[in-house]
Formats: structure tokens, sequence, C-alpha cells
């Protein structure tokens, strides 16, 4: 019978397979930061910032083929085809058909979707840089947050 004041320990049998638990607990532990950072500071989801920002940072001049975002972002092509609309709703991004091949669908970055981008990675960078910063003090999560700290560090970000 479980006690209420132990937490269990879960120990899965392989180290690639603890390594690989503890990045999806780092990343969910990181998207809810940035999730909820983003929407109370930005009336945007998580996923509206990574498409935004995946436009705004492509080397195409802010747009690309709803495939390549899609696999950006990373979410299914429904999700995606649901969030560009709310993008362009909102005056963030546009679509267009592709002049060469009617089947292709690109999404371009509007110049008010790239001021929005701009100042909301300021509140992504924060929060990424807190929940890393904070996962130090677990065992299991202490190398990846130092291994992506130390990149942050050589880019000149400050951590």
């Amino acid at each position: 019978m479980p006690t209420q004041h132990r937490r269990p320990v879960i120990h899965l049998p392989t180290p690639l397979e603890r390594r690989w638990q503890a990045l999806r607990r780092l990343q969910a532990r990181i998207d809810d930061a940035a999730e909820r950072a983003l929407q109370a500071q930005h009336g945007l989801s998580l996923s509206e910032y990574l498409a935004l920002a995946a436009l705004a940072f492509s080397d195409d001049h802010g747009h690309l083929r709803q495939q390549v975002l899609a696999e950006a972002i990373p979410l299914n092509h429904s999700s995606v085809s649901r969030l560009v609309g709310r993008l362009e709703r909102a005056g963030l991004s546009e679509r267009y058909l592709c002049e060469y091949d009617r089947r292709g669908v690109y999404t371009q970055i509007t110049a008010q979707g790239r001021e929005l981008v701009e100042v909301a990675r300021e509140t992504y960078l924060h929060a990424l840089h807190a929940v890393l910063r904070e996962a130090r003090e677990d065992a299991e999560l202490a190398p990846h947050a130092d291994h992506l700290l130390s990149l942050s560090n050589e880019d000149g970000e400050v951590s």
C-alpha cells in the first residue's frame, strides 16, 4: 500500500530510457512555463509563438510552406492549418497558394507578426532560462539543463 508521505521513484530499465524521460519532463516544464508567460503577457499560445518565430527566423524571407512549418513546430498538418487560421485572423500571418504548385499552401508573417514575435521572444527566453536554472536542482534534469545553458552562454545570451 502506497504511503502518502513518500513520492514513488520510477527507475526505467536503461540509461537511454531514463535520459529520454528526463528530456521529456524538462520539455514539459519549459512548455508549461512558456505557455503561461506568453498567454499572460502577449495573448499568444506557445504553438502560435513557435510558428511566428519559425516564420520570422526562416531564411526564406518570412514565409514557409505549411508542411515545413508543421515540421518546425512540430504539429500535425490539420493542427497547423487551424493555428495558421488563428494567426491570419489576428493579422499576424497570411496564407497564399504557390504559383507553381497550386497544392502548396504557404504562410507568410506580417509586419504585425514580426513586431509581436520580437517582443514575445524576450518573454519566451526568460521562461526558458528560468526553467533551466530551476531544473539544475533536479539530479535527473541537471545535466540536460546545464548543457542547454552552456549553449546559451556560448551564444552570448544571459542565463
